[in-house]
């Protein structure tokens, strides 16, 4: 076993521990850029909020717009709902911000506004049921796609297909081929649990001989490889010591990997595994929307997804605690529908509905999927946002491809292109480098499905028990858009949410700039930074409020 074996063996489990769209993806991201030739810049905990101009950072100039656009001025406080995974509602840098139901009495087990949810104080959880059960792990989309078609298309040739069921068939095809690749993963995974378990033991047994009570530390570590790096045994199990050391690697974490792969391969690929059994409603069936409970924070630090994705958009910014998110102006409505795994269709379309009804005005979306088993659901649920003037923001994932040819659920689009509504955005990721490595190297890109970009990498934000590191992903620059169109609906109210997504791509920056095409093992394919996105720029706070501001106006005096 090698350095660069126990490091993939960290990658992997950060991998695959969200999705097939690599959400946490920080250490991978780190040791990929300290390989290249251009270090980062010093760490700030808010680079995103910084101005090309004044600051050389590529971030949306929102320290300037609060300096210059917004002093002394009071906005309106904007909803906005987080489809995602469980929030630390408790977070000392949310508790300020988080959505309160006005027409809900607390704990009485009455459904006071008479929504369908009984004591949504706070949103809903989609993952529980009444008696205070929870999913952790959840299907891969594909392992549920083959449990439906595995009886009419198990080992049938396409020519054999009648032609009303040819979709489902090719879908079936793209979900055994899915279905392998995350199979495959898993197992590798496995066999670096089993490599991680074998060789800590070897090391802490050589060790033994000098430190009986196991209380080595890494420059005792290099005192003793300096002494015996000529034995070829003893230098290599010091050595991996010292990397178990370094990246935090116990006898307990080791365990927890070997516990937690065994659980996946129990549960995501199983498809005897019912993932709705705990929920207990039936997922055929839209309108049973009788299921799961009112804690929205249970597993909150389980996941840490929605709480990072919260921290952004509205982290209290006059607290001098941690961070600053985007906005004061926004209270946060928490609705879960991600564990481990797939999410259900169900449950997102849910999910959009319950925010358009419950009073969010934009729903930001840090989530996605290969495969949708009722993607017409959602889009169902993306024309309702659309009819009643919600904005829907959405990441674009972290697969490093292409959009425009392949689809990732959810979208806006039919099949043949069109969009369905306008009031949906897909985001990618930036960094702060501007050279070639400016567009973030896992970032989804497309010309014609990606609209826009913004700050997505190595950002500083809150995760669960009043606690905050760095990550990166598009699920992050998501809330960073979904923060910009907050101030713009806090502050101008009288625009609608195709008016401030119009806004929002307009008003970006752009960079003239050659730049990588993303890849998942780096790429020197050059491409111009405005042919990865319709929009063709990064999003801009200072730029977008002066717009809208002008915008404002304008609607005003038509109404004169």
């Amino acid at each position: 076993m090698n350095k660069d074996g126990i490091i993939l063996i960290i990658m992997s489990l950060l991998l695959f521990s969200c999705t097939q769209t690599k959400e946490y993806i920080t250490l991978l991201d780190n040791i990929k850029l300290q390989k290249k030739k251009n270090p980062p810049i010093t760490y700030r905990n808010d680079w995103q909020h910084k101005d090309i101009i004044e600051d050389t950072i590529p971030g949306i100039s929102l320290d300037k717009a609060y300096r210059e656009l917004l002093k002394d001025k009071k906005g309106k406080t904007v909803v906005v709902a987080i489809i995602d995974t469980e929030m630390d509602i408790f977070h000392e840098d949310l508790k300020d911000a988080i959505w309160i139901n006005p027409n809900e009495i607390p704990d009485n087990g009455i459904d006071d506004d008479d929504n369908g949810y009984i004591d949504d104080i706070h949103g809903w959880n989609f993952l529980g049921n009444q008696q205070g059960g929870n999913i952790i792990y959840s299907n891969l989309e594909s392992t549920r796609i083959i449990r439906k078609f595995q009886s009419q298309f198990q080992n049938v040739k396409q020519e054999d297909v009648l032609e009303q069921d040819i979709e489902d068939f090719l879908q079936y095809q793209k979900a055994l081929i899915h279905y392998k690749e995350n199979y495959d993963k898993l197992i590798e995974e496995k066999k670096y649990g089993v490599f991680l378990t074998e060789g800590y033991k070897k090391s802490v047994n050589t060790l033994s001989k000098f430190f009986p009570e196991q209380n080595y530390t890494l420059s005792k570590l290099d005192s003793i490889y300096a002494l015996y790096k000529e034995n070829k045994e003893y230098s290599a199990d010091i050595y991996y010591m010292k990397d178990y050391i370094k990246y935090n690697l116990s006898a307990e974490w080791i365990s927890n990997y070997n516990k937690d792969i065994d659980e996946k391969i129990a549960t995501i690929l199983n498809d005897n595994y019912e993932d709705r059994k705990i929920q207990g409603d039936d997922p055929k069936d839209l309108s049973d929307i009788h299921y799961g409970n009112n804690n929205v924070f249970k597993n909150a630090a389980i996941f840490n997804h929605s709480t990072k994705v919260a921290g952004l958009i509205a982290a209290t910014r006059n607290n001098e605690l941690g961070i600053k998110g985007v906005t004061n102006n926004v209270t946060l409505m928490a609705l879960c529908v991600k564990a481990y795994s797939s999410e259900h269709d169900k449950d997102v379309a849910l999910a959009i509905r319950y925010a358009v009804d419950n009073g969010a005005q934009i729903i930001n979306i840090s989530l996605g999927k290969r495969q949708s088993l009722h993607p017409d659901w959602i889009q169902g649920a993306i024309r309702y946002a659309a009819e009643h003037d919600v904005l829907i923001v959405c990441a674009a994932g972290n697969e490093s491809t292409d959009l425009d040819g392949i689809t990732l659920y959810p979208n806006d689009e039919k099949h043949d292109g069109t969009e369905i509504s306008h009031n949906f955005i897909k985001v990618g990721s930036i960094s702060y480098y501007i050279n070639e490595w400016f567009v973030s190297y896992f970032s989804n890109y497309g010309k014609g499905n990606v609209d826009v970009f913004a700050p997505g990498h190595d950002l500083f934000t809150t995760i669960a028990n009043n606690k905050y590191e760095f990550d990166s992903g598009t699920s992050l620059s998501a809330p960073i858009v979904s923060g910009v169109a907050a101030l713009i609906r806090s502050y101008y109210p009288t625009l609608t949410a195709a008016e401030v997504k119009s806004i929002i791509l307009e008003s970006g920056i752009s960079y003239d700039i050659m730049v990588n095409r993303p890849a998942e093992n780096g790429s020197n394919d050059k491409i111009h930074f405005s042919e990865l996105s319709k929009s063709g720029k990064v999003v801009n706070a200072y730029n977008a409020l002066l717009m809208a501001k002008e915008g404002a106006k304008k609607k005003k005096k038509k109404k004169r």
